[in-house]
């Protein structure tokens, strides 16, 4: 359960972010941003569950009679309609929509299914229903003391195993066979689960950014080998990358890690409140450009990370929105060519009122393992 002081100012940061549309209400279903505001792990599945916030910070929630006893404990102050698998959630829509009376309903357009939106449009009759995903989720871009602390804690978890793991791995060992060893590891070191299944990569396959483990592809002397994972904990994600070398490493190999962990520490170096997101992803991309690789860039240099894996904000050229103590978000470069290797490096970092800190201290030296 969430301190009721957390929750309110939970709220007031939703209401802050509110002011940027012209929605007099928003509505949240199950995930990231139901969960920040009640402390309510409830899943998506066939049964609506929707949350309403009004302009005026009053809570109205549709939920299921058989998650009654359970929101009612968690939620005692959100006004709730609930409702029966046997009746249908129509009444329950329009006992929530007699009550709000909105003009505008903002929504979460990357998260939110047709059915629910429907429900709503149905419930509201002619009243617009927008997406206000953007919106709704700035209420997270700046994380508290509580959340650092769930994020340290998973990545601590997560550094833990990728050492464990890289000290029994050598050359004969399929990818899924090592993805088995880090997922073991991480919930022996205490993690809830893997933040997302483990991306395990070595030789030319770790030219795929988000290629699938295969049980057939196996460690060889002087493959390159791409572990990108994290692990969960305390509703909040990890996400690391690290590639090594088996045995050994070849000297065109060596120049393409050099340039990606160049493009990663200029990251981490320049990181802070003020400088934009735009400017961040140029000049982590010239480092390598610099180096002789521009075509081997393939994607941006990071993204926001939290209760989701991937969230605001985006590391990328065009976003010009300036860095804001508090942001907590991925650094990773890359290189990849086709057929031969792939280099990934990648850090989660907080922005400070100094600077930035990495919260992630794995080691990023070119490292051979399996000899």
């Amino acid at each position: 359960m969430i301190d009721p002081e957390l929750r309110q100012a939970r709220r007031e940061r939703l209401l802050s972010a509110m002011e940027a549309t012209d929605a007099e209400a928003v509505a949240i279903v199950p995930g990231a941003n139901f969960y920040y505001l009640t402390g309510a792990n409830f899943h998506l599945m066939e049964r609506p569950t929707v949350l309403f916030v009004t302009r005026s910070g009053t809570m109205h929630a549709v939920v299921p009679e058989l998650e009654k006893a359970r929101w009612a404990a968690l939620a005692p102050e959100v006004k709730t309609a609930y409702w029966q698998d046997s009746d249908g959630y129509a009444d329950a829509f329009a006992a929530v929509a007699a009550r709000l009376n909105a003009s505008r309903i903002g929504v979460e357009g990357q998260r939110m299914r047709v059915f629910e939106a429907n429900a709503i449009r149905h419930a509201f009759r002619d009243t617009p229903v927008i997406d206000a995903h953007a919106a709704i989720s700035r209420m997270r871009l700046h994380k508290d003391e509580a959340e650092i602390a769930a994020i340290d804690r998973a990545i601590a978890i997560s550094e833990a195993a990728l050492a464990d793991t890289l000290a029994v791995t050598v050359a004969g060992m399929s990818e899924r066979a090592v993805r088995g060893v880090l997922m073991a590891a991480m919930l022996e070191h205490g993690a809830d689960g893997a933040a997302f299944d483990p991306i395990v990569l070595t030789g030319a396959a770790a030219a795929d950014p988000h290629g699938e483990p295969s049980a057939e592809r196996v460690l060889a002397r002087g493959d390159a080998l791409l572990i990108d994972f994290g692990a969960a904990w305390g509703g909040y994600n990890a996400d690391i990358t690290r590639t090594v070398f088996i045995e050994t490493v070849s000297d065109e190999h060596r120049a393409i890690y050099a340039a990606v962990a160049a493009a990663n520490a200029h990251g981490r170096a320049v990181s802070r409140p003020g400088l934009s997101l735009h400017e961040l992803d140029q000049g982590v991309t010239d480092v390598m450009v610099e180096a002789g690789f521009a075509d081997l860039v393939v994607h941006k240099t990071g993204h926001g990370l939290g209760q989701d894996v991937h969230e605001a904000p985006q590391v990328m050229i065009g976003n010009h929105q300036a860095m804001e103590p508090g942001m907590v978000f991925t650094i990773e470069p890359g290189l990849y060519r086709p057929g031969e290797i792939g280099v990934r490096i990648e850090d989660d970092v907080l922005v400070t009122p100094q600077g930035c800190r990495s919260l992630t201290g794995f080691s990023r030296d070119l490292t051979l393992i399996g000899g």
